[in-house]
């Protein structure tokens, strides 16, 4: 890839692999990478905008209470403002970002929300049981799941990924999903909702992320097996496929050159902040989709059309 870059507001001669030529588009940061996944918020350079101070609740979610994995930090943490701001009850659970936990555990009840951190790993059955258990004994029930939690890595080709990356990355992408919806579908009922995410890259392939495109695909077959499945049960499965937003997943995955030239490619020549989808989960956690299922939301900026 050839890049010309200055930081500031634009950004020019980018060239991508979509075979787009844009001249001139937003940047929302410069070069900066995290040597761990799924990466930390609070260290990144700008902070991630994760809620719009002017979206104001009408009770969507009122005593909902919602589990979404990874709500610690980036997508999650904005579903999980969101939510909080509908009138609903969260619980996270999170890996090992301790601090980003605890940061939105705080502006959560700054709002005067309720929420639980659970840290541990989704890829263990035994916590995905822990998971389900504690939410029950904290607050009765479950009505809403979002498997937000994921990680992705950038390599060259194929050869570059080795089995243990490869590995991870189904276990987290494709295994935790799988083990905490298993626990969770016996405690949902009528109306309640399930939202898995899944990506942008998993409808163009992204040649640098062979593995991560691999379960992203995986899990728009999931959510559509899933919800032809529950259907007459009236349990909705819907998917959402993101394309770029700043979150701490992309400095933890891209080399740091790669990072000014994000959301590019996307017809509106730019990428996103996280309180951008907030929206887009609280539709789908809602009765306002109660005839929708088994769909997947392209929220890319017009980067994957049709």
């Amino acid at each position: 890839m050839n890049y010309d870059y200055k930081f500031g507001n634009k950004f020019y001669n980018y060239y991508n692999p979509l075979g787009i030529q844009s001249t001139e588009y937003q940047i929302l940061a410069p070069e900066q990478s995290q040597i761990e996944q799924p990466g930390l918020e609070y260290i990144m350079n700008p902070r991630p905008i994760f809620d719009n101070p002017n979206y104001i609740g009408s009770g969507k979610l009122k005593d909902k209470v919602a589990i979404i994995t990874g709500g610690d930090s980036g997508l999650g943490r904005a579903a999980a403002i969101a939510f909080v701001k509908e009138g609903a009850k969260v619980v996270i659970p999170y890996y090992n970002e301790h601090i980003d936990a605890y940061e939105t555990k705080e502006y959560i009840e700054s709002l005067g929300g309720e929420c639980l951190l659970l840290s541990g790993d989704i890829t263990d059955r035994d916590f995905c049981k822990q998971i389900v258990n504690e939410t029950l004994s904290k607050y009765g029930k479950i009505n809403i799941l979002v498997n937000n939690a994921g990680v992705q890595y950038q390599q060259d080709c194929l050869e570059n990924i080795c089995d243990e990356q490869f590995d991870w990355t189904m276990k987290v992408n494709v295994y935790g999903m799988f083990y905490l919806t298993k626990e969770v579908l016996p405690y949902l009922n009528s109306g309640d909702s399930i939202i898995n995410l899944s990506s942008v890259t998993a409808f163009y392939g992204d040649p640098q992320l062979i593995d991560y495109v691999t379960t992203k695909g995986a899990i728009v077959g999931f959510t559509r097996a899933l919800a032809r499945n529950l259907a007459l049960k009236n349990i909705r499965v819907n998917a959402i496929a993101p394309g770029f937003f700043w979150t701490p997943l992309q400095p933890a995955c891209w080399v740091k050159e790669k990072i000014p030239s994000l959301g590019a490619d996307a017809a509106m020549a730019r990428g996103a902040m996280p309180y951008e989808l907030a929206s887009t989960f609280v539709f789908l956690a809602s009765d306002d989709s109660s005839y929708m299922t088994g769909q997947v939301i392209h929220n890319n900026g017009g980067q994957v059309m049709g």
